[in-house]
């Protein structure tokens, strides 16, 4: 008889990169992403719309979001975002978001010429989400996004549709404590069809020799849904100065779970300074490295109130995240807040 133990492991390692369209999981928003997009608690605003969707209804009235990301700097791909969210009546607040990635010009290779034909292409990848929040007396808010994808080159597409949706609570004598859940990318599966996957060869009986035209089947693939669930905590030290800890769990259908902390520090809401690690769990197994991001991220925030209610503001944020390989991620966001 023998008797096997096996370590347990987090997430389902065994379906990773079964998956397709992962540039759902990119986030084009500094704010939150110099907390490493663990804020699922305490995420306000727009950009919510990308991480935990009830978020979206504290805004003051309308808010607008410009963002964009230099991607793994030294790969040459950028991230390019617009958001919108318009409050409706007391309790309700409807969004809008586009993000399209940028790969710049691939030089066309072959088998014939692999150093290059002297054409380029460039893959169109973006996608268009329609977002609906409602706060219930002021304690507890849900939220709810519709996503189209939609992945392209000059022969080949795929297009696809998710859902996200999202619950945030807050308790406290001064709503300190705040928790959030939500399950993003919940969709239909994808497939890569067009031109690009036909081909010629000869007739295969072979009893006449000439070329028919073969229309190739690709496979279809998942979208990369994840859950996550955070909490944090509001240390107001004064009217002025705030300290916020949280702390988050993510669970991968097709990659490894990850948990991840960080603290943010406000002076005023005008100027704000936070920080994040993030470890995914099993990813330094037999000292391999699996994930592309080193675990550290940072941001900054400088907010501008143009009126004396504080409901008029401009910001600028900023987020980094190191990576293992290439030479981090930086992302910038204009925030209009009317």
């Amino acid at each position: 008889m023998f008797l096997v133990i096996c370590g347990s492991r987090a997430g389902n390692p065994d379906r990773q990169g079964e998956a397709g369209a992962y540039e759902l999981l990119l986030n084009p928003w500094a704010r939150s992403a110099g907390l490493h997009t663990i804020s699922t608690s305490m995420i306000r605003g727009v950009e919510s719309m990308r991480l935990n969707v009830a978020g979206l209804v504290h805004i003051p009235k309308t808010q607008v979001l410009i963002g964009h990301t230099r991607y793994l700097v030294g790969t040459g791909i950028n991230l390019n975002a617009v958001g919108f969210g318009q409050r409706l009546g007391q309790n309700g607040a409807l969004g809008l978001s586009l993000m399209a990635m940028d790969f710049g010009d691939i030089p066309i290779t072959t088998t014939d010429q692999p150093e290059g034909t002297g054409a380029t292409f460039s893959p169109s990848f973006f996608h268009l989400g329609i977002s609906y929040a409602h706060i219930f007396d002021n304690k507890v808010s849900v939220g709810f996004t519709f996503r189209t994808i939609s992945e392209s080159t000059a022969d080949l597409s795929a297009q696809g549709v998710a859902l996200d949706a999202g619950v945030q609570y807050v308790t406290g004598p001064q709503d300190n404590f705040k928790f959030g859940i939500s399950l993003r990318n919940v969709g239909t599966p994808m497939r890569f069809g067009g031109e690009g996957l036909s081909f010629r060869a000869t007739n295969p009986d072979g009893t006449i020799n000439y070329d028919l035209s073969y229309n190739q089947r690709a496979a279809t693939f998942e979208l990369p849904s994840v859950l996550n669930i955070g909490a944090s905590y509001d240390i107001h030290v004064n009217t002025r100065n705030r300290i916020s800890i949280l702390g988050n769990f993510t669970s991968n259908s097709f990659s490894q779970d990850a948990l991840g902390a960080g603290v943010e520090y406000s002076f005023n809401d005008i100027f704000m300074l936070r920080g994040a690690y993030r470890y995914d769990l099993g990813s330094n197994q037999n000292g391999i490295i699996n994930n592309v991001y080193s675990g550290l991220a940072a941001g900054v925030t400088l907010e501008v109130p143009f009126s004396e209610k504080n409901d008029t503001r401009f910001a600028i944020d900023y987020g980094y995240r190191a990576t293992s390989t290439w030479n981090g991620t930086h992302n910038l966001t204009l925030r209009f807040t009317l």
